[in-house]
């Protein structure tokens, strides 16, 4: 497969229409259909299904396009990593990071480093840990902000300075949302939201001992303004970290016992970097060690 190939095929699941994707890569019409057969027929599959005025992917076109997001991405990234090798320090440098307090924190880091480089962008990929990790791995980031607990032992890290407050998500109305904290006991009749990652949610379960079997556990998710948009309009409570953001109708109360939780800006230990991307792992260390 070509990458050339695959910007076609892309084009074309976008479009729906070959006349519209020709037309947009200025080629013809016919050109284009017989690069797109000679796909199917490299990889054995159907990738699409035709009708008169438009083509869908089928379940395999699905899945390439998948694959060739992520390989025309990191293809780009490869070039852009190569032509910015030059006297001054330039580049695009790809970021994963959580919601969470600590993307603050990240950003001033970031702000900083780009006074000093100001020709050295950045990308920012938003997820939680798990996935974060997951595009570390296929090389489509250079560094990750990720929650803990999470595994790190093949990544090279630093820890920030800033720690993540849990709490509860309420509707305002509730009786809830007039305490000062809130209890495992108080929660445990409640229906809850629950967010998304497996060890997060045992973390939780463990705070809530014996009172965990009796949860109401309706849904769970890793993007915290569906899930508010969710609790505003069932009543459930979202269990989140406290961002200091503001959702209408809702109202943020910390739990008692208080559970806080860490966060490490990560890479990969045996991953060899563009000099954008090595120069801002150097820059953080030091940043966050005070240095700079």
């Amino acid at each position: 497969m070509e990458i050339r190939v695959l910007k076609y095929f892309l084009m074309v699941a976008r479009e729906e229409n070959i006349t519209k994707a020709a037309n947009l890569l200025h080629l013809t019409q016919p050109t284009l259909s017989r690069q797109l057969m000679q796909l199917e027929e490299e990889l054995g599959v159907s990738l699409f299904r035709r009708s008169k005025h438009r083509i869908v992917l089928t379940e395999d076109g699905m899945f390439l396009r998948r694959r060739a997001e992520e390989i025309v991405a990191l293809n780009e990234k490869t070039k852009d990593d190569f032509q910015h090798r030059q006297e001054h320090l330039a580049g695009t440098i790809a970021i994963g990071s959580g919601e969470l307090q600590s993307s603050r924190f990240l950003t001033r880091l970031i702000t900083a480093f780009q006074k000093e480089n100001p020709m050295v962008t950045f990308t920012i990929y938003s997820g939680n840990s798990d996935n974060i990790k997951e595009r570390i791995e296929r090389g489509l980031l250079d560094v990750g902000l990720l929650q803990e607990p999470v595994d790190i032992a093949k990544y090279s890290f630093v820890r920030t300075p800033i720690r993540e407050q849990w709490g509860v998500l309420v509707r305002a109305d509730s009786e809830l949302a007039a305490k000062d904290s809130l209890s495992p006991e108080e929660l445990a009749g409640v229906p809850l939201i629950m967010p998304e990652r497996e060890t997060v949610q045992n973390e939780l379960l463990n705070w809530f001992g014996p009172y965990a079997e009796n949860l109401r556990i309706t849904a769970s998710g890793n993007l915290l303004y569906n899930l508010a948009s969710l609790a505003r309009d069932s009543g459930s409570c979202v269990l989140t970290l406290n961002l200091d953001c503001k959702y209408e109708g809702l109202r943020f109360v910390p739990i008692s016992p208080g559970i806080e939780s860490g966060t490490v800006l990560v890479w990969k230990k045996t991953q060899t970097f563009s000099p954008a991307a090595s120069a801002f792992i150097d820059y953080s260390k030091k940043y966050i060690s005070g240095i700079v």
